[in-house]
């Protein structure tokens, strides 16, 4: 068994990775700066070890005996992003790189970066792999490709970096948000009886459950190094490939109440890609997904429904986590 460090473990993919990473036997030490304290709505399962500080304050030191990383710790959506694309930069990309640095000085073997498939931004094709041309459209989708490119220049003997592009993520976690598409459209469902897709519903987007991010993190913990190493691997699987528009149906199906409403918000959506996760079954063919999108869906309105979820929780900070971040914006411009 390891001893793995997770940055960013007070997240909405890190919460169910501790308690992943612990149910497999490996030792888990989370690292988090707590931006988002106060935002949970279930308990959390803690790490082994804590370390409440900036990922860019780990040391050589710190990283001592840690076998792996799972880099979660990043402003982690478009949004986010462009409300200070210089900060995104700072924060995704060179702290990010400068802690694959200290890991590979330390002696850590495995360092997994927690990528996007929003790296292919307006798709000129459908299933898109690994190999396609990357068009970038965002600050954040941006950081992940320059991240990328230079963490691997670290790799090497003795030194394993991969980098999982997820697809986009949904599904309830302890640490809820519902600024993701179909958290959000679930959520808009509940609290307004109205399901509101700001684009005409036609961009495809790859979908994801969270749980199972963090399945394919442990699942890269326990891989052949030579079969991820230095690899970027779609993460997600070709059957939950779906349209906005399909995502909002399925909203209707769970709550025949609520209507759908295209309110024209973002125009036509130049963020549009179907991706091939061809890839991941080669390279980890005893991975399988857990959840489908509607399974998660049924999971995720449940949940909300026994925590009688309401339009002030739509409205309010505790789930949405551009608005707390814009309160929290001082304190990383000083970490950064």
């Amino acid at each position: 068994m390891s001893n793995v460090l997770v940055t960013g473990h007070l997240g909405y993919i890190g919460a169910h990775l501790v308690e992943v990473l612990q149910a497999a036997g490996h030792t888990v030490t989370g690292c988090d700066l707590g931006l988002f304290s106060g935002c949970n709505w279930k308990p959390l399962t803690a790490p082994d070890k804590e370390i409440l500080g900036d990922v860019a304050n780990l040391t050589e030191q710190d990283l001592d005996g840690i076998d792996a990383i799972c880099h979660l710790a990043a402003i982690s959506n478009d949004p986010m992003g462009d409300l200070d694309p210089g900060i995104t930069l700072q924060v995704n990309r060179d702290a990010s790189v400068e802690l694959a640095r200290r890991a590979k000085a330390a002696g850590v073997e495995r360092f997994l970066f927690s990528g996007s498939c929003s790296v292919y931004g307006a798709g000129d094709k459908l299933d898109l792999t690994e190999t396609d041309p990357l068009r970038p459209l965002t600050a954040y989708a941006q950081s992940k490709i320059e991240s990328e490119e230079l963490i691997g220049r670290l790799a090497g003997d003795g030194f394993s970096p991969a980098y999982l592009r997820n697809a986009t993520a949904y599904g309830d976690s302890p640490m809820l948000r519902i600024d993701l598409v179909v958290n959000n459209l679930l959520a808009s469902a509940l609290s307004y009886g109205e399901i509101r897709i700001k684009s005409d519903g036609s961009p495809w987007r790859p979908l994801i459950h969270c749980r199972d991010i963090a399945r394919a993190f442990l699942a890269f913990v326990e891989a052949p190094v030579e079969s991820i190493h230095n690899q970027a691997i779609n993460i997600g699987g070709n059957s939950e490939n779906y349209q906005v528009r399909n995502v909002g149906d399925l909203v209707q199906e769970l709550i025949p109440k609520a209507s759908i409403v295209y309110t024209g918000e973002v125009g036509e959506d130049p963020r549009n890609y179907r991706v091939s996760f061809d890839k991941l079954s080669q390279a980890l063919p005893d991975f399988e997904l857990e959840y489908d999108l509607r399974r998660g869906m049924e999971e995720l309105h449940k949940s909300m429904v026994d925590h009688g979820f309401s339009a002030a929780d739509f409205e309010g900070d505790q789930f949405v986590r551009l608005r707390t971040l814009r309160k929290q914006l001082d304190k990383l411009t000083r970490v950064a």
